[in-house]
This record gives structure tokens, sequence and C-alpha cells, in this order.
């Protein structure tokens, strides 16, 4: 957290990194949301057979890439030759899987705060949370917002915790339950997350009374916006981009 305890994320954040504009979780769409005036993305980080975190939100590799099968079977050296931008269009084809080393520093680069969301494979929650922790700690300067952690698997945001003590962190939900607040805080979170839909005036209400921040995935309709922004929400993930402002 920021001096103060002042949280230190906009309220508008790009899912994916470039939300509709660009493949998802390519360094492509990390451009694209700094170039539309987001300040911070959020990308979906797993491991490699091998270990080694990289940027995927399936468990498996066909959506998003021309590869097959469970992503964690692979070992970076597969993987990195595959095309993760071809499927969205032709212009972005040859688009490589990023290695998180990479989106890190393409962040920095771009001057972009992060969020980013564990997505471990069964079994992998611990290794992804300790993995991608450790890479924070080294690779993103002490004096720069570090980016914030956050995961549905309580062991991710755990392990993560550990290795980087001084990064934010998030547990998330589709629908919170009426502990949620006090499974975050067990964590050492700093804030929950839910599906939009899930959240209302009461539950904001109920996470801010325990100290919590309160941010809901994903939102593309200005209606909805307005809702939740009435209602006290802290931040929104929204793949429209190109629909909201997120410096107004």
């Amino acid at each position: 957290m920021a001096a103060g305890g002042r949280w230190p994320y906009p309220f508008w954040i790009a899912h994916r990194g470039g939300g509709r504009l660009a493949p998802e979780n390519t360094l492509a769409a990390l451009r694209a949301g700094a170039a539309r005036g987001y300040a911070c993305a959020e990308l979906d980080v797993t491991l490699s057979a091998d270990g080694l975190p990289f940027l995927l939100h399936d468990d498996t590799l066909e959506r998003t890439t021309n590869g097959r099968g469970p992503a964690a079977a692979r070992p970076w050296a597969e993987l990195a030759g595959l095309d993760a931008g071809g499927w969205f269009d032709a212009r972005h084809r040859g688009e490589p899987l990023p290695t998180l080393d990479a989106a890190l520093e393409a962040a920095l680069a771009l001057g972009l705060l992060l969020n980013l969301e564990l997505k471990p494979a069964a079994g992998d929650a611990a290794r992804l949370g300790a993995a991608v922790g450790r890479r924070v700690a080294e690779r993103w300067p002490a004096d720069r917002t570090p980016p914030l952690l956050s995961s549905f698997e309580p062991a991710a945001v755990a392990a993560a915790g550990a290795a980087i003590p001084a990064a934010p962190r998030a547990l998330l939900f589709e629908v919170p339950p009426a502990d949620a607040p006090q499974a975050a805080l067990a964590l050492g979170c700093h804030a929950i997350g839910a599906d939009h839909a899930a959240l209302n005036a009461a539950a904001i209400a109920r996470a801010h009374a325990a100290g919590l921040v309160v941010l809901a995935y994903t939102v593309d309709e200005p209606a909805e916006a307005q809702r939740l922004s009435a209602a006290g929400i802290d931040g929104l993930f929204t793949d429209a981009i190109d629909l909201f402002d997120p410096r107004g």
C-alpha cells in the first residue's frame, strides 16, 4: 500500500491488458491499453511445465493460441513458439506468449501499474504464487508501486504474500460469501474482487467496514458502471477500453 494506507491504483483497469482492442495477455495488449490512457492493466499469469511464469488466462491453449492441450504440460521452449495473436486478427499474427519478465519490463517502460491475477493449474497454486512473488520482488523497482497480486485461489495469494509482503493482494470471488472480508483479511489482503453482478451497496459497505477495497469485473456497460459507482465501488475492470475514459 502507499504511504498512509492510500490505495495506489486507479479506478479504471484495462482487462487482460488491452480489453477488446488487442489479443489478451500480450505485449500488444499492454500497448493498446496505454495508448487509450489507461494507467493500470490486469494480466493473467500461470506456469509452464518447467516453472516459468508467463501470461495466459485459460488452463488450455486452444482459445488464444495455435497450440493445443493443457498449458501446464508444455515447457517454455515449446510455448515460446506459439502464436498468441492470430486468433484475434491477421494484424497480430505471430504475437508471442509473453513471459512475466517481459510483461513487467513492458509495463515499466509504458509507465503502467499492474494487477497480476494468478491462474494456477490444479495443484499449482502455492508454486505459482511463490514464483510470481519472487519475480516481482527481483524485477520491479522498489520505488515504483508494486503490482497488485490477486487470485481466486487462497494458497496462491498466501504464497505470493510470503514472497513479496510489500505488494498489495486481493482475494477474488465469483459471488462473495458473507465472510468474504474475513477470508481476505486472514490472508493479509487489502482488497476483494468479484463479478460485477454479485455486488451491491450492502456487500461493498461490509467490505469497506472491514477496511478492504472492492473491485468489480468485468464492466462493459455504462449503466452498470454508474450503478456500481453509486454503490461505492473502488475500481472496475473493463474490456470496453474504447468506451470509457479512464481519465474522466
